[in-house]
């Protein structure tokens, strides 16, 4: 299993320099740096010719050798056209059929939800509500443009200064739509138990991950525990999620999102109208 798709540097505000081996362009963009690299290619920041800033995701030369692959990644990217919503980045261009196909959207600044964690400390109040509404309003969104998001977790969540953003929907779906892979794509310790059973990623899975994402940011640690991967798979396997320390009104919710059988579990619609409500505007402080 990949650990990340597209992952984001440790450092927020890091952008590596680019390699000689590295494009200095694609498409319209200029590149300035790497942002990050992972099993399906690498991210680069980039800069249009009026100056916006984008994050431009390259897809690694072996699998854009693939047709089949090429053939997928064109039509999710025609589908990722058309997810409009406030949480996730806004689609700034694609050329899936390009020798190196690559996809670009909106750059956003801020640190993901899991170095805001590490480095600070779990979320509370205001900014804990506004964290699980915001990302499965995202999700909501993902879902009506016909994708399903595979790999949402702490790390591809992004808090910026005017709420959560998704990150990574659009190719993440693509990849684990392969067949033709053999493995599971996601991160271990954050994929649902349908999935580790062999069956496929559907908008349920997607809030497993809600659920697994929302508790994390109230606790600072993964429900399900740390340690051998294989032990945390069988915890979720069986359903065994460590729920202390969430606040009392989010309980019922996500443990009815982290229902073993995803049938019983809440749609991202079902879920939104359930949470509590925010209190007071989000700023950069609220996180």
């Amino acid at each position: 299993m990949p650990l990340s798709l597209f992952p984001r540097p440790q450092d927020p505000t890091e952008v590596l320099p680019l390699s000689a081996h590295d494009p200095t362009r694609l498409g319209p963009y200029r590149l300035l740096g790497r942002l990050g690299s992972g099993g399906m290619g690498t991210v680069y920041l980039g800069r249009s010719r009026t100056g916006r800033s984008v994050s431009v995701k390259a897809v690694h030369p072996e699998l854009a050798d693939e047709p089949e692959f090429r053939e997928r990644f064109a039509r999710e990217v025609a589908a990722l056209r058309r997810v409009r919503g406030r949480f996730v980045p806004r689609f700034a261009g694609a050329a899936p059929r390009a020798e190196i196909p690559w996809l670009a959207t909106l750059h956003v600044p801020g640190p993901t939800l899991r170095e805001r964690v590490e480095h600070v400390r779990p979320l509370r109040a205001g900014a804990l509500i506004a964290l699980a509404s915001g990302v499965v309003t995202a999700l909501a969104d993902i879902h009506r443009a016909g994708l399903v998001h595979r790999d949402l977790k702490p790390g591809n969540v992004v808090l910026s200064p005017s709420g959560p953003r998704v990150l990574d929907f659009g190719v993440a779906a693509s990849a684990a739509s392969l067949p033709s892979c053999g493995r599971i794509w996601g991160t271990p310790g954050w994929v649902s138990p349908e999935r580790l059973r062999g069956g496929a990623a559907t908008t349920a899975s997607d809030v497993f991950n809600w659920g697994q994402v929302t508790a994390y940011a109230a606790t600072g640690r993964n429900p399900f525990g740390t340690g051998p991967v294989a032990s945390v798979e069988e915890r979720i396997l069986r359903g065994e999620a460590d729920l202390i320390g969430l606040p009392a009104e989010l309980l019922p919710i996500v443990r009815a999102a982290l229902a073993p059988d995803p049938v019983l579990r809440p749609s991202p619609a079902l879920l939104l109208s359930s949470l509590p409500r925010q209190d007071g505007p989000l700023t950069r402080r609220s996180w």
